[in-house]
């Protein structure tokens, strides 16, 4: 080889670009550790995940005994902070109370009232959110197995309407108002069989509403068929009351209580005494027979009595315990032994008397009222018998028809602490957190990493 090819040959080498051999290995065992902490993160997160959602997602075919061997709790508390709404999974089920109130607790943002919902069977607590308001037993109404929960809408939609949820399913199924210029829909009551809603729409009278009229209907849950029962004024609180046995609707409109069929034929009507009122959603007799009415006495104390539906008359005295110190009752059922059951309203001591016209019903004033309890009115005692109890603030109750027909009463033990959404949401934020943090720190991950590695490889040479 010549000296000029030696020195073309070594110019041509010099010319070829150094490959980086050690640094290129370098970075791709680091993009391959970066990848294989990155899928492992994945993996943990997905599982985490999975950890939380699966067991919120298992829906737990419907115990049919449920609402069978449903109890009402002795007391109800207010729901944990985050607890899972009646859509959310696992399903609920039947229920056996519904409440609501004033409370803390009770209220969401933007005038969004909060509904307690309780199992039938075990303190499973659940709440449901609802505009406007949404007092349990006048404008949220409970199935007679439990199973539905009827509301308002509370969105301004046209034409107005109400919703049922199911807290089997979780569904929610909405049923638009036909009445031709209601400006408002709610729901006032269930027919006995559960398979038809009573709803009450509001009609301006006049083009700038100054005065409106109540239309009361019936509507089939699953036909959506709506049937027209009354039209009175609003003044008159149609629908404030509504009692049902099987095949008729009892309800009030000012001092007159009036019978129809679910086909809207007008069955009677009979005009009330004086300081007496359509007692409750449980008004009618067990036999179907007789209507119940609540006498306010001079002492104030509340009576229940019976009358006939046709004409109004007395029929026969109740031998039960007459209700003291509550501002007023309403009869929610009659127990197996006899017992009428009572929601009892108790006044806070600070406000003022109610006027009569609203004494038989649940008053409207928060401020009124300090808190419900349900009363057990056996025949021949001496006085009512307290079966379930509600914090301050919790001033409206509703009970499904099938628990008080059952007659029992359990321990209950509410749940503390906090709920189901409050752990999942914790969770996924707590996730979220630490995948940013590694990310944003991968590589001084993979570095320090790198180093452990060429530290123990030293002291192993070494």
């Amino acid at each position: 080889m010549t000296a000029r090819l030696r020195d073309a040959l070594r110019s041509a080498a010099e010319d070829v670009p150094t490959y980086p051999v050690y640094e290129r290995a370098l970075a791709t065992a680091r993009r391959n550790r970066l990848r294989r902490v990155g899928v492992g993160a994945a993996a943990l997160v997905l599982l985490a995940v999975a950890g939380v959602v699966v067991p919120l997602t298992r829906t737990p075919g419907l115990d049919p005994a449920a609402t069978a061997n449903g109890a009402l709790p002795d007391h109800i508390a207010l729901p944990p902070l985050g607890t899972l709404h009646v859509t959310d999974r696992p399903r609920l089920g039947p229920a056996s109370v519904v409440f609501d109130g004033p409370a803390p607790r009770l209220h969401g943002w933007n005038d969004v009232n909060v509904v307690g919902v309780v199992g039938a069977d075990s303190d499973r607590y659940r709440i449901m959110r609802v505009g406007g308001e949404s007092l349990a037993g006048r404008k949220v109404h409970l199935s007679p197995d439990g199973r539905y929960l009827a509301r308002p809408d509370g969105a301004q939609d046209d034409p107005p309407g109400v919703e049922v949820v199911d807290l089997v399913t979780g569904r929610t199924q909405r049923l638009s108002s036909p009445v031709d210029g209601s400006v408002w829909s709610a729901p006032v009551g269930w027919s006995a069989d559960g398979g038809s809603l009573v709803v009450s729409d509001e009609v301006p009278v006049a083009f700038d509403g100054a005065t409106y009229t109540t239309v009361l209907s019936a509507v089939t849950v699953a036909g959506k068929r709506w049937t027209r029962l009354a039209a009175v004024a609003q003044e008159a609180y149609v629908g404030s009351t509504v009692a049902a046995a099987p095949g008729r609707i009892a309800y009030q409109y000012g001092r007159t209580v009036a019978v129809t069929d679910l086909a809207g034929r007008e069955l009677s009507s009979f005009a009330l005494p004086g300081e007496t009122w359509l007692a409750g959603k449980g008004a009618w007799r067990p036999d179907g027979t007789n209507l119940t009415l609540a006498t306010r006495g001079a002492d104030a104390g509340w009576t229940l009595r019976q009358v006939d539906p046709t004409s109004g008359q007395d029929v026969g005295p109740l031998a039960l315990p007459a209700v003291s110190g509550v501002v007023s009752i309403r009869l929610l059922g009659w127990a197996p032994d006899g017992s009428a059951l009572v929601a009892a309203y108790l006044p806070d001591p600070a406000a003022p008397d109610l006027p009569l016209e609203e004494q038989s019903n649940p008053p409207t004033s928060d401020q009124r009222l300090r808190t419900v309890r349900v009363l057990a009115l056996t025949p021949g005692a001496s006085a009512p018998r307290t079966v379930l109890t509600a914090p301050d603030q919790v001033i409206a109750v509703d009970i499904a028809d099938q628990v008080i027909r059952n007659g029992r009463v359990r321990d209950a033990q509410p749940p503390g602490g906090v709920g189901g959404r409050f752990w999942f949401w914790t969770g996924l934020l707590t996730m979220l957190v630490t995948v940013g943090v590694l990310y944003a720190n991968r590589r001084r991950i993979a570095l320090w990493g790198y180093d452990r590695r060429v530290r123990r490889a030293r002291r192993t040479s070494g």
